[in-house]
């Protein structure tokens, strides 16, 4: 422009407001990673640094800070430990590759569940960027199928210390004991009690494996960060006689506690929770169906927490089935016409039931029109009101009047039911002349055997889509390889809680929710449903790739955190948190990259 005695003159562009402003130079423009030197594939962007307490030696062997070989030189000099690493630093994409590399060259999964384990171990960040980058790969290593043999071994693979431990003869001491955990910004515990592992049963202390591997999938699904999880196991004894007897097992070696005595240790560990972390979201994990149901009822409304076994595994299922039904072109509000077969009456299957029942109501039916849809069986054959002493008040909803007993093969040929979602834990359930005489009165039937691990699985992806001639729509709680039926490829999809739980925990605590509600998790359901496009539903899957999970678990919670807004349940959230919820939950999300570390320093004058 003339008149600018020869200054260099400003661009203009449109602002957002509809003004016209100066464009940024180009000089500010971001120059991108490194190319070259020490720096190499890395930003030197700004990025606010983390203060450390520990210095020195203390950072390398601290997972939280430690960046194994990629401090660099400068970062050495500062942190006081130069000489203690090889001299060339590796950038994280490099250490990322070396692990891969060593993790895929070993056939054995629990080998190489042992090799990543080991990086969380020593590096938080490292381990949590292969977990973001490489989900579809590692979430089979770090957890099912694979965690229930790391849970079987967990005594004679026990290496370093994660979680805290609470016992009976922790009674009187809790409230003092939570503060010796050394984070003080705890957003979510996971907590078992070990008596009910997968389709495994009572492993008691070596239940620990499934907090470590959930809230790895909270960190990296759910961008929750590390520091602010804590793993918990709740060792009131074990009835597993093998463990009893094992000389390396490190549980206490005495039978389950019952009756007020388990209840109360379970009240004494959530109080002191609270009372450290008033606002910290507690999730039940692996308890027997005669414990989960009652703990979960006791605090429901008063705290903040959710048991996934029943309503994780509950809104993952209605997920699926939603999706299940688009795939057949019908419309949400038809399920309340199908006939559903629920083999398993623990707190899964009836967890499963509730959440379905809660779905058709919500879409118009009456709750005695929703429960005419249920055939929910255990191993003694449909319930039904001929045993109605016996029965939980749970399961006695979903109770009969006629046919008490009925086997599961009498239910599908006098029923003719258009899905069977499988919990019994019993490989195998699931037999070919039943799936066939299912496959006769159903054109597109709905298949799900939902139990953990693959050898507890009711049926396989391949006998399912065999026995169907490639019609049913398939979903399992383990993964399994494709299939290719008559030259046609399907893909199926696993019916997996990361799918949601790491959603939930992540929209009720930005939201600061008192507790969750039974519609925060519909609505996580359907926010997952809507997410599987139309070409995968063709290819049989209804769930989404692994890979997509950080986005699915976004969608979830955004969800969730609309739900908690509509219902007085934000608290924690600005205006401008809520003029941008994609944005703000978004920012909010743990991205494990490496910063700066910085000493934390006392200074007196």
């Amino acid at each position: 422009m003339a008149g600018m005695g020869g200054a260099i003159a400003p661009s203009f562009r449109l602002m957002s407001n509809g003004t016209w402003g100066e464009s940024i130079p180009d000089e500010y423009v971001d120059e991108g990673p490194a190319t070259e030197g020490e720096w190499k594939g890395c930003t030197r962007k700004f990025l606010a640094p983390i203060s450390t307490p520990s210095r020195g030696s203390e950072i390398l062997h601290n997972p939280l800070y430690n960046k194994f070989t990629a401090f660099k030189t400068g970062e050495r000099d500062r942190l006081r430990f130069r000489g203690l690493l090889p001299p060339r630093p590796l950038n994280i994409e490099t250490q990322k590759e070396r692990v891969l590399q060593a993790i895929r060259a070993e056939d054995s999964m629990i080998r190489k569940h042992t090799l990543i384990e080991d990086v969380h171990d020593r590096n938080e960040t490292l381990y949590h960027r292969i977990l973001v980058d490489h989900m579809e790969e590692m979430a089979p290593i770090i957890y099912t199928p694979t965690v229930g043999q790391a849970c079987n071994e967990f005594a004679m693979r026990y290496r370093r210390p994660r979680g805290m431990y609470f016992s009976a003869q922790d009674r009187g001491h809790m409230a003092s004991m939570v503060y010796n955990w050394p984070q003080t910004d705890v957003h979510v515990i996971v907590v078992t009690d070990g008596s009910r592992i997968l389709g495994l049963g009572d492993l008691g202390c070596n239940g620990m494996g499934i907090p470590i591997g959930k809230l790895s999938l909270y960190c990296a699904a759910g961008g929750i960060a590390p520091h602010r999880v804590m793993p918990v196991v709740l060792d009131v004894g074990t009835d597993n006689e093998a463990l009893l007897n094992d000389k390396f097992y490190l549980g206490i070696q005495k039978p389950r506690l019952q009756g007020a005595p388990y209840y109360h240790v379970v009240d004494e560990f959530i109080q002191a929770a609270r009372h450290r972390w008033p606002n910290v979201l507690i999730q039940f994990e692996d308890f027997s169906s005669d414990k989960a149901q009652k703990l979960l009822n006791k605090y429901r409304d008063e705290v903040l927490c959710f048991n996934d076994d029943i309503q994780g595994t509950g809104a993952t299922t209605l997920a699926g089935v939603l999706g299940g039904l688009r795939a057949k072109g019908e419309k949400p509000t038809s399920l309340g016409d199908q006939r559903i077969l629920i083999a398993g009456a623990g707190s899964a299957g009836i967890g499963v039931a509730q959440v379905l029942l809660a779905a058709m109501v919500e879409h118009g039916r009456s709750e005695e029109e929703a429960k005419r849809c249920f055939f929910v069986a255990d191993e003694k054959g449909l319930l039904a009101t001929d045993r109605i002493s016996e029965l939980s008040p749970e399961q006695a909803l979903f109770a009969r009047d006629t046919d008490g007993g009925l086997s599961l093969s009498g239910i599908v040929n006098k029923y003719k039911p258009t899905m069977i979602l499988g919990m019994t834990a019993v490989g195998g359930l699931f037999s070919e002349k039943l799936i066939r005489d299912m496959a006769e009165h159903c054109e597109r039937p709905i298949i799900f055997p939902l139990s953990n691990p693959t050898t507890k699985a009711e049926c396989s992806a391949q006998q399912a889509f065999e026995w169907t001639d490639g019609r049913c729509i398939f979903a399992s709680g383990s993964p399994f390889d494709p299939v290719e039926i008559k030259g046609k490829k399907f893909y199926p999809t696993q019916c997996n809680n990361m799918f949601v739980f790491p959603g939930v925990g992540l929209g009720v605590t930005l939201a600061g929710s008192k507790t969750v509600s039974d519609r925060m998790l519909h609505v996580a359901a359907e926010a997952l449903a809507n997410y599987v496009t139309e070409e995968e539903l063709a290819e049989g899957k209804v769930f989404p790739k692994l890979d997509t999970i950080r986005d699915v678990s976004k969608k979830v919670a955004i969800a969730v955190i609309e739900e908690a807004i509509r219902t007085g349940q934000a608290p924690a959230l600005s205006e401008k948190d809520l003029a941008n919820l994609d944005e703000f939950v978004s920012r909010k999300m743990y991205d494990p990259i490496y910063v700066p570390l910085i000493e934390k320093r006392n200074i007196s004058i």
